[in-house]
């Protein structure tokens, strides 16, 4: 059985961190929702692989962003912290040198839709320089970016390595994923009623179809299946049990990881699990920590009572 703090080691190939003390049910501590979105990538700065991690957040001061560079042994390299004073004017810049090189950061948001979450659905971007060359470039108006950048426009091979969401709801829970860089949007929701229902059911659908029903929740508030999304086995962990048996601001934990290995989903054919439909039962997750580790989405899910 899947516990919690396990959910860490998903990334122990990348030596990504995705633990979130302020949020996890893991020691039990009751915290209120954060309206942040977390997402991490991994690209070349300072001639070297480093770690990006991106932080969109909202409070009642308004629009905050946060971007932190580490190298691959954690240590912090930079940080930049871009308060809602500065976000008022939709668009800017800052600059910094870390080890001689100069490091640049543009963002502008003067034209960015922005949903019920504090991250920018589309009309934005932000982009990270290096020396004269564009090591990151975040959303979708990548030209705009190039040209007020003035950047090599060679980009580097930076990956997407994972993403953590807060998400809100009272019954239905949703977002949108990409699996891989060049496959396509997915909507994603998670349904449950937990509320006066003796048996509660969980449901994960993508794009309007189940791909994951888990039946008698009480007993399987914790645990993992493998689903197929654009042809990747994608690894379904859930931890549900502050929603079940936890105090009012109790939140459950769901993470999606894109598995490289068509092995494992083999394998998982083997072991069928009718409380689970249409795809099958995975392995134990103490065997699925291979190399062939890709995009994880780990989302913290609260209710809205």
């Amino acid at each position: 059985m899947l516990k919690m703090r396990d959910f860490p080691s998903c990334f122990g190939e990348n030596g990504v961190q995705v633990a979130d003390a302020s949020c996890s049910s893991v020691a039990g501590v009751s915290k209120a929702p954060q309206n942040l979105v977390t997402c991490v990538y991994q690209c070349r700065l300072l001639e070297k692989s480093c770690l990006v991690t991106i932080v969109w957040s909202k409070n009642l001061m308004g629009q905050c962003l946060s971007v932190e560079i580490e190298d691959l042994s954690h240590q912090c390299l930079c940080k930049v912290d871009v308060k809602p004073s500065l976000f008022s004017k939709r668009k800017g810049s800052k600059s910094l040198e870390v080890n001689s090189c100069r490091i640049d950061l543009y963002w502008d948001l003067s034209v960015a839709k922005l949903g019920s979450g504090p991250e920018p659905l589309e009309g934005y971007y932000l982009a990270l320089v290096c020396n004269g060359h564009m090591a990151l470039v975040v959303g979708d108006l990548r030209k705009e970016a190039f040209k007020k950048t003035n950047a090599n426009p060679q980009l580097s091979s930076a990956m997407f390595i994972s993403k953590r969401e807060h998400i809100f709801g009272k019954r239905v829970f949703g977002t949108k994923v990409q699996f891989c860089d060049s496959g396509p949007i997915h909507d994603l929701v998670i349904e449950c009623d937990t509320n006066g229902v003796d048996d509660p059911c969980l449901f994960v659908r993508i794009d309007s179809k189940t791909v994951m029903q888990v039946r008698h929740l009480c007993w399987k508030f914790r645990g993992n299946y493998t689903i197929l999304v654009d042809g990747l086995p994608v690894e379904v962990f859930w931890d549900v049990h502050n929603w079940l048996f936890g105090t009012n601001f109790g939140n459950a934990v769901f993470m999606f990881q894109t598995c490289l290995s068509a092995e494992k989903l083999w394998k998982s054919q083997s072991l069928p699990d009718h409380s689970v439909l249409p795809w099958p039962y995975s392995e134990s997750f103490s065997s699925s920590k291979s190399p062939g580790v890709g995009f994880s989405l780990i989302l913290y899910a609260w209710k809205n009572e």
